[in-house]
Formats: C-alpha cells, sequence, structure tokens
C-alpha cells in the first residue's frame, strides 16, 4: 500500500495535496505562458493536447463543481450551487464543450482565470478543514484531487509534444533501470479491482473480482532502447508480418519508421526530451511508443503484452526485482467494464470509453506518488504514443 496515497490522506493531508497539485498546476501552466502560448490562437490545433488557458480552468471548474458546488452527477445545470464565475459551465463542461472549439472561446483574461483558481481553492480548503472527515465526505475532495493530478501530468507530456522546456522537476529526472531478466510468477487466484468500502475507489476499479491466473514469466523492467532498436534494425516497421491491420493503417497513417522522437543522423540515433535533442541512451526504457508498435515488438520477439491482471499479481507479488513506476505500461487488454460496474458521480470518466480504449498500468516519473497504485487502471486508444509510456514482455 502507498503510505502517501491520496486514497487514505486525512483531511490535513488532502488540503496540504490540493494546494501542492494547484500549485503544480500554475507551475506548469507558467511554463507556457514564458513560451507565449496563454491567447489560444497562438496555441497549435492538435487533437491530443488542450489550449492550456482552457485546461487550467476547466481542472478548476470540476473542483468546484463536485466540492463546492456539490454536484452528483456531472451535469452543471442539475448542481444545487452556481459557479462562482459567469459562464463557466458553457465554456469549460468538456461534456459539451467540443474539443477544436477550445481554440475559439470568448475567454475571460488569464488573470481572471487565476482569481478564479485562488477563489475555488480557498473555499474549498475552508469547508474541507471545517467538515466531517467521514469517507463519503472526504470522497468529492480525493475525486478533484485525483483529477488534477492527471490533468498536471497531461500538461508535463503536452510541454514533451510541443517541445518547450521541461519544469526543474522534470528535467532532473534520471532513469536508473536495474539489470533485466525474466521473473516467473506461480500464478493463482487473486481479487482484481478494489473493494469500495475500504478506499477512494474510481467507478472502473470496482467491482473486486476473482479471478485465476496461470504461471507465466515477466521481464523484471521495461523493454530498453537498444533492445528496441535491434527490432527497428532487422527492419520491424517494414516487415507487416509483425504488424496487426490496425497497425499496419496507423503506420501507412504516420509514416512511422521509429518512435516518437527518435532521430537518426545517418550515423548515430538521438531523441527529443522537451526542447533539447539528446544522444539515445540504450539503457533507457523505450518511451513515447503506440500499441501498435509495443505489438509489433512482442511478435518479433516472440513474446508478448501481459494481461491487466498478470501486471497486477505481479506488481502486489511483493517480488523487489519487480520495477515499475518509471513509464506506463501498455497491457493486452481492452479496456472494459469490471463484473457489477456503474458509474459514479465523475460518469463520464470511464463509461465513454470502455472497448474502444485500452488498459496500460503502472506510472510514470511524471506521476504525483500519492496517485501511485497497483490498483490503478489508466487507458489511452491504441495510437496514442505522446504520453510516457513504455512497455514490458512475458511469455508463457
Amino acid at each position: 500500500m502507498n503510505p502517501s496515497s491520496f486514497r487514505q490522506a486525512t483531511p490535513e493531508q488532502l488540503s496540504v495535496a490540493l494546494q501542492d497539485a494547484r500549485n503544480y498546476t500554475l507551475t506548469l501552466f507558467d511554463s507556457y505562458a514564458a513560451a507565449g502560448l496563454v491567447a489560444l490562437e497562438r496555441v497549435p490545433y492538435l487533437d491530443i493536447i488542450n489550449p492550456p488557458l482552457w485546461e487550467l480552468a476547466h481542472v478548476v471548474w470540476v473542483s468546484e463543481m463536485y466540492v463546492l458546488r456539490e454536484a452528483t452527477t456531472s451535469d452543471p445545470a442539475l448542481a444545487p450551487y452556481p459557479s462562482l464565475l459567469a459562464r463557466a459551465d458553457e465554456w469549460f463542461d468538456s461534456n459539451i464543450v467540443p474539443h477544436r472549439t477550445r481554440w475559439h472561446l470568448d475567454l475571460p483574461s488569464s488573470e481572471l482565470i487565476k482569481q478564479y483558481c485562488a477563489d475555488v481553492l480557498e473555499r474549498i480548503l475552508a469547508k474541507l478543514l471545517s467538515g466531517a472527515r467521514d469517507e463519503a465526505t472526504l470522497y468529492p475532495y480525493r475525486l478533484v484531487l485525483a483529477h488534477e493530478d492527471m490533468h498536471g501530468e497531461a500538461f508535463t507530456y503536452t510541454l514533451q509534444t510541443l517541445g518547450l522546456s521541461a519544469t526543474t522537476k522534470l528535467a532532473a529526472h534520471t532513469v536508473q533501470l536495474p539489470p533485466q531478466f525474466d521473473i516467473l510468477f506461480s500464478g493463482g487466484g487473486m481479487q482484481l479491482g478494489n473493494k469500495s468500502d475500504e478506499e477512494f475507489v474510481f467507478d472502473n476499479e470496482k467491482c473486486a473480482h476473482p479471478v485465476a491466473v496461470p504461471a507465466f514469466f515477466m521481464s523484471s523492467s521495461l523493454v530498453s532502447n537498444a533492445q528496441y532498436l535491434a527490432f527497428i534494425l532487422d527492419d520491424g516497421y517494414a516487415k507487416k508480418q509483425y504488424w496487426s491491420a490496425a497497425g499496419r493503417v496507423w503506420l501507412k497513417q504516420e509514416k512511422r519508421a521509429a518512435p516518437r522522437y527518435w532521430q537518426f543522423d545517418g550515423e548515430r540515433w538521438s531523441c527529443a526530451r522537451f526542447n533539447k535533442i539528446m544522444p539515445l541512451k540504450n539503457q533507457d526504457p523505450v518511451r513515447h511508443v503506440s500499441l501498435h508498435e509495443a505489438q509489433a515488438y512482442c511478435l518479433w520477439a516472440g513474446r508478448r503484452l501481459p494481461t491487466e491482471a498478470e501486471w497486477e499479481f505481479a506488481a502486489l507479488s511483493g517480488n523487489v526485482a519487480f520495477y515499475w513506476g518509471e513509464l506506463w505500461e501498455w497491457t493486452s487488454s481492452p479496456f472494459a467494464p469490471y463484473p457489477g460496474f456503474t458509474p459514479d458521480v465523475y460518469r463520464e470518466y470511464s463509461e465513454p470509453w470502455f472497448f474502444t480504449h485500452q488498459v496500460l498500468r503502472g506510472a510514470s516519473f511524471a506521476t504525483q506518488a500519492r496517485m501511485v497504485s497497483a490498483k490503478y487502471r489508466n487507458f489511452y486508444m491504441p495510437e496514442r504514443d505522446d504520453m510516457f509510456v513504455g512497455f514490458r514482455t512475458c511469455t508463457v
């Protein structure tokens, strides 16, 4: 169990975490401001990012919705109280504001939105520390903290997408992967998912249910750049037998011959890390790869991706050689509801994405420590490779 987890935090700890999350969000926003990307029209239109000013305000709007406005559904029209900011519902509700239109809204100034941030946080903290301490009362605070931390991580990989400078925290990150070898896991019965009466649980983690996991071998760490480079040098991107039908379509569309951000100058490989071009380090884990690339590598290597049950079994096994948390990890499991699933108050968090997205497990170096859990189910479309994502392999 993660001792710093937001899932079991006291009101006092939640107060500190909420302030920390907001400070980090604003620090990241300032990185975009320094690059001249506050004005919506200055932000490149990409379907994998949001304009920073819109994203900042959306995070605050969600916090206000579920804590101050005491919403019990994601429809702001049903919230008992109005927003502190006039027209916020028509600007920042991601359910009704189409992605493309977020570049063309008549938003308030960044100064006014920052004041909205400050006003909402001040009222949230006052309400938190003067309220009841039972789990039902603390649930919305935990929810909005998790939501802000998720957007904080999205803000970090958008810095990478746009080739902007990293924050000091991100720039200081170094990789220290341990030696890689296969670990034999004997398998057996396990409870997949979380029990909702023990701690905060995301709706897609419910309900806990028994599964049988056959014995398997899993790599102790992620596939490295050197291992993935061997696949490239064997013309892995050109050999269609390694690629699924969807992967071949993706390859044709993207015209990809190496992972996103890799470059070859005729002599040596390098990669883009935020706003810097760096020599490719052989022992670093390969990152910014799509599910299609991970699947193709596995087929070439005679291995496979783990199921999410196998990944969770390994992470909870107590085997100290199983190293995770450097990058999100693709699994072979489509994102699907567990038995007994029902949506929680944030109704669009999971349900709209079932069966089109793929499960990722673990965490990345940009994930807040309080968010890290072996039970957490991340999910993205198979073609996404802009996140801090890699993979490890299994064999029977």
